[in-house]
């Protein structure tokens, strides 16, 4: 095992404090901090802090991949690490988006490299041929627009909004309540002009400040709603990620609580900081809130506009362990709250990347030991997988990342 260092990544979302805080640095920081990534991904793998050759993890693992991962997974994955683990810190909503399905990336990133769009081009949709299944846990209360709500909740929620321009959508959601019903309204305000969407915007403004002024009983079932819906309405005028954020469910993750959110489920994380796990990949298809390249009609193939209910994963602990279960195959998430020097083992199936996100810990493995302390990440490859851990001090938070199962 070896440490191993986060990559920061600066988007406008970001935050100027807490990247800085959770790692010890000066606040605030020179610029935003919108995303810290361990792993070895392509475009920004970790640097190896003991190690000069190879410099990365993705250099490390590509010198032998079944001594890193494991013959199984190795042979499972291509030889790549298929999970990306990262700290999100959130101060503005992140763009409206969904990721490919696998069969959807791999046919898009073909069809994009045949076409002889780079890599690293703006309008690129798909910057690898591997699908996006992630699951997020909030470090502190996050707010979430995540999947398309039931549409029989929408309708209520539309109806009470009132806007004029959409009473023909409401009306046709009203009489076909169904997922093909839903898809066509959704790509048709997809579609709208930017013209169209800033007299949008201005209506639910104006309809949603003058519902919560009045109160009753819409205010008080959607209030979380209509005051995301409003502060959008006012900072994103023109943006179809205004009217889009209508159809969404509305979620609010507790520190300790998680959401998964398989492919294709239309997403934005709107504020607060939060460690994520996903497949390794960077495929990303816009669908508003955003200045960067939106592709409707790309965007529209791998929608899921089925509804779902957004659950809430509340992890059962055992002990110091809690643990968040997903379908994803490519990652597992574990979390240690350690309050005492006491050593926990920890067991995964493959490799793993351990970070800590609050006060220090120790990780041994046989006669190895490392210390970590907040924003801090040890990779440990296939061949060193029983570990145990304890807090070096007073307490110790612990997130391990690994593989789901082969």
């Amino acid at each position: 095992m070896e440490l191993i260092a986060g990559v920061i990544k600066s988007y406008d979302w970001g935050s100027r404090t807490a990247l800085a805080e959770l790692t010890g640095r000066p606040v605030p920081s020179a610029h935003t901090e919108a995303e810290m990534w361990f792993g070895a991904h392509e475009s920004a793998p970790s640097p190896l802090l003991e190690s000069s050759d190879p410099a990365t993890l993705f250099g490390r693992i590509g010198v032998d991949p079944a001594a890193g991962l494991g013959e199984e997974c190795s042979d499972a994955f291509g030889g790549k690490l298929p999970f990306l683990l990262k700290v999100l810190a959130a101060q503005k909503p992140l763009s409206l988006q969904a990721h490919p399905t696998e069969e959807q990336a791999r046919t898009g990133f073909d069809a994009e490299n045949r076409a002889g769009i780079p890599l690293d081009a703006a309008h690129r949709n798909y910057r690898d041929d591997r699908h996006k299944p992630e699951l997020v846990v909030a470090l502190e209360q996050f707010e979430v627009l995540a999947g398309f709500r039931g549409i029989s909740e929408t309708v209520d929620f539309l109806t009470a909004i009132d806007v004029p321009d959409l009473a023909e959508d409401v009306a046709a959601l009203t009489s076909t309540p169904t997922p093909k019903q839903l898809e066509q309204v959704a790509i048709r305000w997809l579609g709208m002009s930017s013209e169209h969407h800033a007299r949008a915007s201005d209506v639910v403004l104006e309809r949603i400040t003058a519902l919560l002024a009045s109160g009753g009983s819409v205010v008080d079932r959607y209030r979380a709603e209509l005051s995301t819906a409003s502060e959008l309405a006012r900072n994103y005028r023109g943006d179809r990620g205004v009217l889009m954020s209508l159809l969404l469910n509305r979620v609010t993750l507790a520190p300790g609580e998680g959401l998964y959110l398989p492919a294709g489920n239309l997403h934005a994380y709107l504020s607060g900081t939060a460690v994520e796990i996903m497949a390794n990949s960077d495929n990303v298809l816009r669908g508003g809130l955003t200045t960067k390249h939106v592709d409707v009609a790309e965007l529209s193939k791998i929608l899921d506009f089925n509804p779902i209910s957004a659950d809430v994963i509340r992890p059962h602990p055992t002990a110091t362990e809690f643990t968040y279960p997903t379908p994803a195959r490519e990652f597992t998430l574990t979390r240690w709250e350690l309050d005492d020097s006491a050593e926990r083992v920890v067991k995964s199936p493959g490799p793993s990347i351990v970070l800590c996100t609050s006060g220090r810990a120790t990780i041994r493995c046989g006669s190895k030991a490392r210390r970590i302390g907040s924003g801090e990440a040890i990779w440990v490859p296939a061949g060193e997988s029983q570990l145990s851990v304890a807090a070096d001090g007073p307490h110790g938070q612990l997130f391990v990342g690994s593989v789901g199962g082969f």
